[in-house]
């Protein structure tokens, strides 16, 4: 399908994420991911912090309202939750959560699973694989191209938080 990966390997796309689990033949799969320069403690409350907001295009998909730019010291994501917030509305579904290494989201009718791999050295890579169970075959293409600038832009976004630094974009 279109647009159905960026920034992965052929063995990131070939591994299992807990999302395989909740939709075991999906209409669409796409994987995402970035390498991050931190070490995994320093990467994690960030993906527990999108419980807060989108940290994508602000703009868009939180009515222009800015992600949270410093850690708020959430607890550890807990199943049942919401998944995340958009203009301060709590939205979607925990559906698993593997402490430090990958939390589980459905909202909009994607399940979505973002995975902390260890990578050489100090860093680890972010990688979210995102399955819906069905729809019209130009929906799921709309909504993987529509998926991967968003994505994108909040795999970047984290991957700066977590390393220390954040320049607007």
């Amino acid at each position: 399908m279109l647009a159905d990966r960026w920034g992965v390997t052929d063995a990131e796309v070939t591994r299992r994420y807990p999302c395989d689990t909740l939709v075991p033949s999906p209409a669409l799969a796409a994987w995402r991911g970035v390498s991050v320069a931190a070490p995994p403690d320093g990467v994690w409350p960030w993906v527990g912090q999108i419980r807060l907001a989108p940290y994508s295009y602000d703009w868009i998909d939180n009515l222009g309202r800015r992600s949270p730019r410093e850690l708020h010291g959430l607890p550890e994501p807990r199943v049942g939750e919401a998944f995340t917030a958009v203009a301060g509305r709590r939205t979607g579904t925990i559906l698993a959560v593997d402490p430090g290494r990958a939390l589980t989201g459905r909202i909009m009718g994607a399940v979505m699973s973002y995975v902390l791999v260890p990578a050489p050295g100090e860093s680890i890579r972010l990688v979210l694989k995102v399955v819906t169970a069905g729809g019209p075959r130009p929906l799921l293409a709309l909504l993987s191209a529509g998926d991967l600038v968003m994505a994108r832009r909040q795999l970047l976004n984290l991957a700066r938080l977590a390393e220390g630094g954040y320049s607007a974009s």
